[in-house]
């Protein structure tokens, strides 16, 4: 916990902020020293999927991502045994699904409740790799206020040194799923479905 406090620390948060959504992730640096990564709000988001009515997925997004990465995966390097700290803030209010009087409904209290809640938080310093590769992130995730245990899986994750920007830039895909019942946001059970579907983007711009 002591690790998650300090993650909660980097975006600016308290540890009564709670941790967090969704999330995403940078990467894997090249040198021994621990790395810090930004992440870019222009390739940062937060992308859902929902079953609606047992016919058709319901899809939007979130972000951009807030947040920061601070990993030594060097040290583990073909072992697995990386570490890191991450730390992620995602805006509910700015949920977009295209279409504007559903993303006012989404914001209400029984579903987002972005008035009360206006920010969703991940926070994890447990990465699990496979050989260089980063493989899973396991964390907390707090939706509504409510916090309870999430795993991203890494669909895809890859670094590479940006000749525009000069830094290195780490950063990939990642889902998850969680059951919104389990946060209070009840609206349209069982209509629509309780599973949730989460598909991170998100690249880190090293400091």
């Amino acid at each position: 916990m002591a690790a998650a406090r300090r993650a909660l620390r980097a975006v600016g948060l308290t540890a009564a902020s709670g941790a967090a959504f969704g999330a995403g992730l940078g990467a894997m640096p090249a040198l021994a020293a621990p790395a810090v990564y930004d992440l870019d709000p222009a390739h940062s988001f937060v992308h859902f999927e929902v079953l609606h009515f047992g016919t058709a997925t319901l899809r939007g997004r979130f972000g951009p991502v807030q947040g920061t990465v601070t990993l030594d995966a060097a040290e583990g390097r073909g072992t697995g045994t990386g570490t890191g700290e991450i730390g992620l803030r995602i805006p509910t209010a700015g949920v977009d699904t295209g279409l504007k009087i559903l993303d006012a409904r989404l914001r209400q209290p029984d579903l987002l409740s972005s008035e009360a809640h206006p920010e969703v938080f991940f926070v994890a310093s447990r990465l699990r790799w496979d050989g260089p590769r980063l493989a899973e992130v396991r964390g907390e995730f707090t939706f509504r206020g409510i916090s309870q245990p999430l795993s991203l899986t890494a669909l895809h994750y890859a670094c590479r040194q940006d000749t525009r920007l000069q830094r290195e830039v780490c950063g990939g895909d990642f889902e998850a799923h969680f059951n919104r019942g389990d946060f209070g946001a009840s609206f349209g059970l069982p209509f629509v479905a309780d599973r949730v579907r989460l598909v991170i983007q998100v690249e880190g711009v090293r400091r």
